[in-house]
């Protein structure tokens, strides 16, 4: 504790000229003191025209009333902002109009950087939030940068906000002798509201002036305390206007050009493919409160890749969500979240109800043996629709797809077929969730249903026929001051199938009921569904310096939400205690700082500790502006109910960890990163270690250039291999369970150039190569269950192409022949993006993606060599152009 001590003893201690002409008599009063939830800012009825250019030069911006003066938040919570900031609103029957005079003493300072929609960018940037139902919960936010970047997206949650949402509006920046002006038109068509005859609404706006790592806002949100949305102003002044009519549709066309790698003969594949689409979504407002979007024949192709992953474990990679009709409007379906601000969790994997990509998800059928294949990439969506929204103080959402058959083509002896690989699909989520008391209670509830149509009689026994689960979730305020909240979510899960499907599903890596020293387990080879339940509960403290974490929480064993959800895994039962202190005040060397500790343990249903042990971390913001975070950790000894996928208990080793980041001022034209991580497992001699810099380049308002490359390495003496019947294993239940020392070294780099022509005209290039070398040696046998002790087996011999066999230690055991495991891989991914939204809410892009890997089984880590094979192997391009069109009629 040495390090953490010395940390604490350095943190503890209008016509342009009537407009500016009103700026400078509203700015006497500036920082007087923070606006509270009861200010009010006041909307006046535009008279005449406004042109939204950023000028603000029409005469009705004189005549608007002014809002209060606004302060500081960092980096010197209280303060007077160091520059005035002059907000005044306007609104007709269709929109409302927002303007600012942003000045400044220096105005060749303003930093003005282009960067594509809701992307970061060290600039100076204005933001307006709106909370138009005003349950000060939830609402949207609006913004704009000196260069003319557009911001926007949804809050929810009272703290958090979602960047996912695009809506369609207008706004745009000027810089001129005194500072900066920004001007934004947003339509009543994209926000929800009730009618009334007179509205009040929330409100807040931040200014950031980059050069200084300033944050101002008209309401303040303590840095040591919960609650943004809840603190709002209150907007007031907008009169006799109707929500309107809301209807958006937008058709889409598509073409797509594929040349891909092929084996020759093969008559599925000659290497090139064409395919034109077509579809449309629609979005269409049911009343003031509810909008339903819906989709045609979806395009989800990617825009973005997927980083290559070497995984060598037992648990399922798991990929964000990008398909924009899935991520937008995503936060209402978040469960088990709600209430607080902080949720933590120590070796525990929260299971997702709602994992959009399994919808459109590649099949998951079994490939027939054929000379020649065809596998569709992903399931076609034949439709989806999705309802959301607010009624009173219930908020409410739903989701429904269906995806039709897939088929694989077959050709045999000349002989072509086909074969279904998935069936007809549906997936169905529904969310209500209801406040109480202004937001101190809520009460939630949600449901998952997927059912499958079978053409097929091989899937029945590869796929789940019906999958439901059901949740409750919820918090409380405790204290009249709304420190403490305690938050909860309970819920079970149904899966039926065939007999031999639910033996497969309860054989799993998620569910392992074939552990033989787990008396409480026990594959039923009858059953015919597999049932659970899971939850969680959690105190979280959400003001004041200190912090308080603290939840329990358990997954039983036969609880699944694979089929629409995430889940890694289950029998868990999960609980820590987290203890802090928050700095939020300047020091001599850190703007801010923070420091937790933990406790905290894991054990199956049957009692068995699965991970034990303390944790520490430290954040800091130094006053430079570079930020450094650090975390160390210790495992105690505990039980692995995972490493032999199935088998008996093995034995944990105590172990040490550590993780460390660092990134210089991202005002800089260069900014350095750094990533480091490791452990060490004595016992078992086993390490690993990852070093990752980071160096971004903006040598112009308009390019980035980033390149991180990262290095790691895993050394292990107990990598496994495979299981192996064999009834004369009697201390091993009658399997031999193979492990072998192992060596990886992983050499990989994320390279990507963003040159933003325009706020609405960009051209992203991404690229990620990736070497990764696995050689295996030592090949060993576990000796008994409950251990660490291992003994090893005869040398590794060839045997068939690709293949090795090796001798038990007990002579009389048959020998053990397995795939070759060891590998050497090279992979690029890469792909370049030109997007332009030539008009609002209507884009082109064009797209051109290319994959290529080669694959080896030396187990040799060599540069030359990888790259060598990687860039003469051949590679799969794709070239798509996509044009759509927002209409609103």
């Amino acid at each position: 504790m040495i390090v953490p001590a010395l940390l604490l003893a350095f943190v503890a201690p209008v016509q342009a000229a009537q407009f500016d002409s009103v700026v400078a008599s509203a700015s006497t009063s500036r920082g007087a003191s923070a606006a509270s939830a009861s200010a009010e800012v006041h909307a006046t009825r535009r008279r005449g025209p406004i042109t939204i250019d950023g000028r603000l030069d029409e005469p009705d911006w004189a005549g608007a009333v002014p809002a209060a003066a606004l302060t500081q938040r960092s980096p010197h919570e209280g303060a007077a902002s160091t520059e005035p900031t002059d907000v005044r609103l306007l609104f007709d029957d269709d929109a409302l109009y927002i303007g600012a005079r942003l000045r400044d003493t220096a105005p060749d300072s303003v930093v003005a950087l282009l960067a594509r929609r809701d992307r970061t960018a060290s600039a100076d940037v204005f933001m307006v939030y709106l909370d138009p139902y005003h349950d000060r919960r939830t609402g949207v936010y609006f913004g704009i940068n000196a260069a003319g970047t557009q911001y926007d997206g949804t809050l929810y949650n009272d703290d958090w906000n979602d960047d996912s949402w695009d809506a369609v509006w207008e706004g745009h920046a000027a810089r001129d002798s005194a500072g900066w002006t920004a001007e934004l038109r947003i339509p009543y068509s994209q926000l929800r509201f009730q009618r009334r005859d007179a509205y009040v609404w929330g409100i807040n706006f931040k200014r950031t002036i980059a050069r200084r790592s300033e944050d101002d806002y008209l309401v303040v949100q303590p840095t040591d305390a919960a609650g943004f949305v809840s603190r709002f102003a209150d907007l007031v002044g907008i009169e006799h206007v109707a929500p309107p009519a809301h209807i958006e549709v937008m058709p889409y066309v598509t073409a797509k050009a594929e040349y891909l790698s092929h084996t020759a003969g093969d008559p599925f594949n000659d290497g090139t493919r064409a395919s034109p689409g077509a579809g449309a979504d629609l979005k269409v407002g049911l009343g003031s409160n509810l909008t339903l979007d819906g989709t045609v024949n979806p395009d989800f192709g990617q825009v973005e890749v997927d980083p290559a992953v070497v995984n060598l474990t037992d648990v399922e990679t798991f990929y964000p969500e990008r398909r924009p009709f899935f991520v937008e409007g995503s936060s209402i379906f978040n469960f088990g979240s709600d209430g607080a601000n902080d949720f933590w969790g120590f070796n525990w994997d929260n299971p997702q109800y709602l994992y959009s990509r399994r919808i459109g998800r590649a099949p998951e059928g079994s490939l027939p043996d054929a000379d020649y294949s065809s596998m569709p990439s992903g399931t076609h969506i034949l439709g989806a629709a999705k309802l959301t929204g607010k009624v009173g103080s219930w908020s409410l959402g739903g989701l429904s797809a269906l995806t039709k058959p897939e088929y694989a083509s077959l050709s045999t002896g000349g002989v072509q077929s086909r074969s279904e690989v998935e069936p007809l699909s549906y997936y169905g989520v529904w969310r209500a969730e209801k406040e109480f008391q202004q937001g101190r209670q809520g009460l939630g509830f949600m449901g998952t249903a997927t059912a499958r149509s079978f053409a097929d009689a091989r899937l029945p026994d590869e796929l789940d026929r019906t999958a439901f689960t059901g949740g409750v979730d919820g918090w409380i305020t405790l204290d009249r001051g709304a420190k403490w909240v305690l938050t909860g979510w309970a819920g079970g899960s149904r899966v039926g199938g065939t007999a031999a499907r639910i033996a497969a599903l309860e054989e799993s890596s998620v569910h392992y009921y074939q552990r033989p020293d787990a008396g409480y387990l026990g594959v039923d080879s009858t059953a015919r569904s597999l049932s659970g339940f899971a939850g969680r509960l959690a105190i979280n403290k959400q003001k004041g310096n200190w912090v308080f974490n603290s939840a329990f929480g358990m997954v039983s064993p036969g609880f699944e939400v694979n089929d629409l959800g995430f889940q890694s895994f289950a029998d868990e039962i999960n609980a820590h205690l987290l203890t802090g202190y928050r700095w939020t005040r300047p020091s001599a060397l850190f703007q801010n700082a923070r420091l937790d500790v933990a406790t905290f343990g894991a054990w199956t249903f049957g009692g068995n500790p699965t991970g034990t042990g303390f944790f520490t971390r430290g954040t800091f913001e130094l006053r430079n502006f570079s930020t450094w975070q650090w975390d160390a950790g210790y495992d105690r000894r505990s039980l692995n109910a995972r490493r032999t996928r199935g088998g008996p208990l093995t034995v944990n080793p105590p172990g040490f960890y550590w993780d460390m980041t660092f990134q210089s001022d991202q005002r800089k034209p260069w900014v350095f990163g750094l990533a480091a991580n490791g452990y060490e497992y004595a016992q078992d001699r086993q390490s690993s270690w990852s070093f990752g810099p980071t160096l971004d380049w903006r040598p112009s308002s308009r390019l980035l250039v980033s390149v991180g490359p990262t290095l790691a390495r895993l050394q292990t003496t107990a990598q496994y291999v495979g299981t192996f019947d064999d009834a004369s294993a009697t201390a091993t239940f009658g399997h031999r369970y193979l492990f072998a020392a192992l060596d990886q070294k992983t050499l990989s780099a994320s390279l990507r150039l963003n040159w933003i022509f325009t706020p609405s005209l960009s051209l992203e290039l991404y690229a990620q190569p990736l070497l990764s070398s696995g050689a295996y040696r030592n090949y060993k046998e576990l000796a008994q269950p409950r251990s660490y002790q291992f003994t090893l087996t005869g040398a590794p011999a060839p045997a068939a192409a690709d293949s090795i066999v090796v001798q038990p230690a007990d002579p009389g055991a048959a020998p053990i022949e397995f795939a070759d495991p060891n590998f050497s891989l090279a992979s690029l991914r890469g792909n370049a993006v030109l997007r332009w939204e030539y008009r609002p809410g209507s884009t082109l892009y064009l797209v051109w993606t290319q994959n290529r890997s080669d694959t080896i089984t030396n187990g040799e880590f060599r540069v030359g060599d990888g790259l060598s094979r990687l860039f003469s192997s051949p590679g799969d391009n794709v070239f798509l152009v996509k044009v759509s069109y927002w209409w609103r009629p």
